[in-house]
């Protein structure tokens, strides 16, 4: 699989919440990466895609919640986020995509 390839793999979407947003400030940046991208890969593909550079990577792994829906017990997904520090600075417009 191409380099590039990858990075758009292991990047799933941006977070856009409240607390996500507050963390834009402090020079962070929230996605939703796969589930099994490392580290390492999330900062390589961070640091291709968006033409940063990448201070520390933060990853927390959120547990799908049990939910009803018209009576009936379902479970969202589990998913996997990283917070990504970059260097002073530097920011990435999330609204404008790729």
């Amino acid at each position: 699989m191409p380099a590039a390839a990858r990075h758009y793999d292991a990047i799933v979407a941006p977070v856009i919440t409240e607390k996500a947003t507050m963390l834009s400030e402090q020079n962070k940046v929230v996605f939703r990466v796969a589930q099994d991208a490392t580290k390492a890969e999330i900062a390589e593909a961070v640091e291709a895609l968006f033409k940063v550079n990448v201070v520390k990577v933060n990853t927390l792994n959120v547990k799908g919640k049990t939910k009803r829906f018209r009576g009936r017990l379902g479970r969202r997904s589990d998913v996997k986020k990283a917070i990504i520090t970059l260097a002073e600075g530097q920011s990435i417009d999330i609204t404008t995509g790729l």
